[in-house]
């Protein structure tokens, strides 16, 4: 079984592959990406708290290549300290616990507002119309974008993830950098209108350091832009989404979940164990360091499987069991450390209200289809369209 995370047998269900990999070679060698991949649990924590020996700089680039917006310009995903320190300081402000927690109610009414059309109509897609929209008028609303863009918000985050696959078709490569310099264009008109007229909002606050306290240059406010946008985006609307097609997968588990409220929190926690959706990131050597048995070098890149790792047989018994009540927050779905993610609690919180909504407060409901359509990405992992019907007969799940 050949491990090539660009292959579509691969991405549409990695899991056969990674217990392998666990198995037989923890630290392998992929050609098509000139990478290490690492799958033991205990081999990618040690990556993930150890950034002096694993590096971030320059990991985004690498993924998307050409494709990235801003090319020359870093992310402060794919930053080290002290850069990484300064840019993290600032931002991490919008997303204390208790700012996140300050965003419930609105979060909640949001969910409450996009389901109940759903509900008369019927039938819908999950995805496009729920757990895709949600997240992106969360942080449209965050960074004070107009309501009328968020479709456009939406639609060049799924162009960045579609880059992380290097698609070799010209014309998706030039759709993609038309996506980015659309982008790129919005924003930098939208900085410069903060400029001029500041506002309540994030997009103003990040403006405001750069030109206040001379902490963010101009390039750095537009990428923080980007990375709120994307981050804030995808990883709500997959995992939301691979927390449906879980349930759909175990009937008796959304039945459990049904009767029993509390366990929603536990619910969220497995499914970013069981079916992450972020599925890797990369790294580099900054010097010779040994994993499993293998030594890789200084300067090589490395593909650290967080899809994998949360699936160690090592770390968690019956890793390859879903259990909702298991309530582990030792999996590595957000990373850790200096690069935990920014968002986690936001993403908790957003999944917490619209799966509240839904399944107190809405009918059950039952597939439409029987084969959702996965998103094709090397880092993403989630169902591009979940058809769902509403239904109060005996065909619903619970």
């Amino acid at each position: 079984m050949e491990y090539n995370p660009l292959s579509p047998e691969v991405q549409d269900n990695p899991y056969p592959y990674y217990a392998e990999l666990r198995d037989k070679t923890p630290v392998a060698w992929v050609e098509p990406l000139r990478c290490w991949a690492v799958s033991r649990y205990q081999d990618v924590d040690y990556a993930i708290k150890h950034p002096q020996l694993f590096s971030s700089a320059k990991w985004l680039g690498q993924s998307l290549g050409d494709l990235k917006p801003l090319p020359e310009v870093p992310w402060m995903l794919e930053t080290d300290p002290p850069d990484h320190t300064r840019l993290r300081r600032l931002v991490n402000k919008a997303f204390t616990p208790r700012m996140v927690g300050l965003l419930e109610p609105r979060i909640r009414g949001v969910a409450r507002q996009l389901l109940a059309p759903l509900q008369k109509r019927g039938e819908f897609d999950f995805v496009r119309e729920l757990s895709g929209p949600l997240p992106v008028i969360t942080i449209a609303e965050m960074l004070g974008i107009e309501p009328e863009r968020r479709l456009d918000f939406k639609r060049w985050s799924d162009h960045i993830v579609r880059a992380s696959n290097r698609p070799n078709d010209e014309a998706e490569r030039t759709e993609i950098r038309h996506s980015n310099a659309e982008m790129q264009a919005y924003l930098t008109d939208a900085i410069a209108r903060r400029r001029r007229e500041p506002r309540e909002d994030l997009l103003t606050a990040l403006v405001r350091a750069e030109e206040e306290q001379q902490r963010l240059t101009a390039d750095e406010v537009l990428a923080m832009t980007l990375l709120i946008l994307l981050a804030g985006n995808e990883t709500t609307t997959n995992l939301l989404g691979n927390v449906l097609l879980t349930l759909l997968a175990h009937p008796d588990d959304l039945a459990t979940v049904r009767a029993d409220r509390s366990l929603v929190p536990s619910l969220i926690e497995e499914v970013l164990r069981y079916d992450s959706p972020i599925q890797v990131v990369f790294r580099r050597m900054t010097q010779d360091v040994q994993l499993s048995g293998t030594t890789l070098a200084e300067g090589a890149a490395v593909f650290l499987l967080l899809g994998s790792a949360n699936r160690d047989e090592q770390q968690f018994p019956d890793a390859d069991r879903f259990d909702v009540r298991r309530n582990r927050r030792d999996h590595v779905a957000f990373g850790y450390g200096i690069h935990y993610c920014l968002g986690a609690e936001l993403a908790r919180l957003e999944a917490r209200m619209a799966l509240e909504t839904l399944l107190f407060e809405c009918p059950a409901f039952v597939p439409a289809t029987e084969q959702p359509q996965r998103v094709s990405s090397v880092l993403i992992r989630g169902p591009r369209t979940l058809p769902l019907r509403f239904a109060t007969t005996r065909r619903a799940v619970a």
